[in-house]
């Protein structure tokens, strides 16, 4: 195989495996940086061997071993020949290809170890993405409208965390399995959350980050197939098939009951309701299978008049119960302003504010404005518009805001 093909080879596999090679190499080497460069002088090693040599079986071995050897042979040129310089050369004996058949579990111990609960929630996510989706640096700065160096600093001050800390590099044992694997799901649910609904910037969405959070979701599955794993993926995927109807093609932002349907993609919600089906069936299930079950009803529903309003109430009643909070609370009032009509979700608003509750939630305001609005309440609707676009962040959601507010 010439040069020109073989470098685009290790290009196709540097995409699809890099983050399984560096996975491995991280709990070979026990440490990230080390790792990091491992995997990048084994992908070296690659262009410049396989086209006399040959591509090898299994490429993703032979770049594990490659890396493996050429961190011992760092440590050595650099003097450095102690203690883990011995114990990896040891272990390692003559280069062969690397046959691990733990390879695939050591993409959940990088998910774990990225989202300890020891780390920063700001640096769970950096890690996350940088770890273990290979976004760079300036990428995630770029998305969530972040200095570079700020974003550097997060990573390096995790990973000395990491390191001083001794967190270990293991996938938690069966009984702190459940709280360990929920600070996971939040982690991609916060990254699918940015790119869904931008918090602030001049674009409503983000499209790489939700793609990234999908894809971990979908690692997830293959790896650890939970119920809740199969929720939060279902949820992802349901809510992101609605993405190519959610604005204009100006950038304008259209609600959920304006949007055309057709433009949904309907293999998503396809993948999405089976998800939801099997995670349900197992009577094991959480607080995001429930929330993508909501979303499923929406999307089942051929037109919005004919969305199963008293369904949605039931499963935000379920939804309360495993998972109460005053968010759940305003989404659930303003599906049961949809049922029970605008007085009945009003009532309910104005109880979570008066409580002193998402008093700094722009969607609050927003959700009490338009229903004093159909109310007829024009004075408290102008009032409440006002409220919401002092406080909302991302500028499509400003400009609606500003709209409705024009029209009071």
């Amino acid at each position: 195989m010439d040069a020109s093909r073989v470098r685009e080879l290790v290009d196709e596999i540097y995409r699809a495996d890099s983050r399984r090679v560096l996975a491995t190499l991280v709990r070979l080497l026990g440490d990230f940086d080390r790792a990091e460069e491992a995997m990048h002088d084994a992908f070296t090693a690659a262009i410049e061997h396989w086209p006399q040599q040959g591509v090898p079986d299994n490429p993703v071995a032979w770049l594990i071993s490659a890396g493996r050897f050429k961190a011992i042979d760092s440590i050595r040129r650099n003097a450095r020949f102690n203690a883990i310089a011995v114990e990896l050369a040891r272990e390692t004996g003559e280069p062969t290809v690397w046959t691990d058949p733990g390879i695939e579990d050591d993409r959940l111990r990088l998910i774990f170890t990225c989202c300890h609960p020891a780390l920063p929630p700001d640096a769970r996510i950096a890690m996350t993405l940088r770890e273990v989706c290979g976004v760079t640096t300036e990428e995630i700065a770029r998305a969530f409208l972040t200095a570079v160096p700020a974003i550097a600093k997060r990573i390096v001050r995790a990973k000395a965390k990491i390191r001083d800390a001794r967190i270990p590099y293991e996938v938690p044992s069966e009984a702190a399995l459940p709280e360990r694997l929920d600070t996971v799901l939040q982690v991609v649910y916060l990254v699918f959350t940015e790119g869904y609904t931008a918090s602030s910037g001049e674009s409503l969405t983000r499209p790489d980050l939700s793609a990234e959070a999908i894809r971990l979701g979908r690692l997830l599955i293959e790896l650890l197939p939970e119920p809740e794993v199969q929720g939060l993926l279902a949820l992802m995927v349901l809510q992101e098939s609605r993405r190519g109807a959610r604005t204009s093609p100006d950038g304008e932002l259209i609600l959920l009951d304006d949007q055309d349907r057709s433009l949904w993609d309907r293999a998503l919600i396809k993948e999405g309701i089976a998800l939801v089906e099997r995670a349900l069936a197992t009577r094991r299930f959480g607080p995001y299978a429930i929330q993508a079950a909501i979303a499923a009803v929406h999307a089942e529903a051929p037109a919005a008049g004919k969305t199963d309003w008293n369904q949605i109430v039931g499963l935000y009643d379920a939804l309360l119960l495993l998972n109460p909070s005053p968010v759940v609370e305003l989404n659930r009032a303003v599906a049961v302003a949809m049922r029970d009509g605008p007085a009945a979700g009003l009532t309910l608003i104005d109880a979570i504010l008066s409580r002193g509750l998402l008093q700094d939630y722009y969607l609050a305001h927003s959700a009490r404005a338009d229903l004093c609005r159909r109310l007829g309440k024009s004075a408290e609707a102008r009032a409440a518009y006002e409220k919401a676009l002092s406080l909302a962040g991302p500028e499509p959601a400003r400009r609606f805001l500003a709209k409705r507010l024009s029209q009071q």
